[in-house]
């Protein structure tokens, strides 16, 4: 067989019938159907997650603190408990702010500080090098400086439940509380 022969094998096997296009077009308009779908889905899923938030950061626990209560057992042997929760995230314009903040007040141990080099194509030699002078006097070599998230998190809270004084609205503190339902 040869090349030509193939070619034209080829070009055979990709000429398609109209009723092929047409069952094509109706997979593809099928496609786009339930993408719609999803979208739907996605945003009653939001909707759906919003409300089951609002139900246990905001009307449950309310509606036990009407009653002087923090918690109860149900007729079906679940339990409700209200609990504080916390929650903080440092904006990217006010980091440099809060960092500062932290380091003057001695809190700097939560921010982690990694420095990192990056090295093109050809310059293996200069990273061994660097990577060999760092390794000489002890340091590591990376660089980023940040506060986990559940890192903050924790800090806030026990600064919260300490009582000390720090700029919330710079660690973007929301504190709230939140009901948690047991089942048995």
């Amino acid at each position: 067989m040869t090349l030509t022969t193939l070619f034209e094998k080829d070009s055979e096997a990709f000429s398609l019938a109209d009723d092929q296009l047409s069952g094509i077009s109706a997979l593809a308009k099928r496609a786009k159907q339930l993408e719609k779908e999803l979208d739907e889905m996605e945003l009653e899923f939001k909707k759906r997650k919003d409300q089951y938030r609002k139900m246990i950061e905001e009307t449950i626990p309310e509606a036990l603190s009407s009653l002087g209560m923090k918690s109860f057992k149900m007729d079906d042997g679940s339990s409700i408990e209200v609990k504080p929760f916390y929650s903080a995230s440092i904006t990217e314009a006010r980091r440099a702010e809060a960092f500062e903040w932290l380091r003057e007040h001695g809190f700097d141990d939560i921010i982690k500080n990694t420095v990192s080099v990056r090295f093109g194509r050809g310059e293996d030699e200069l990273c061994a090098r660097l990577l060999n002078q760092l390794g000489e006097t002890g340091f590591p070599a990376e660089q980023a400086e940040k506060i986990e998230p559940m890192t903050l998190k924790a800090w806030v809270r026990e600064q919260v439940e300490r009582g000390n004084e720090f700029p919330t609205e710079l660690f973007g503190v929301y504190i709230g509380q939140k009901a948690t339902i047991k089942s048995v």
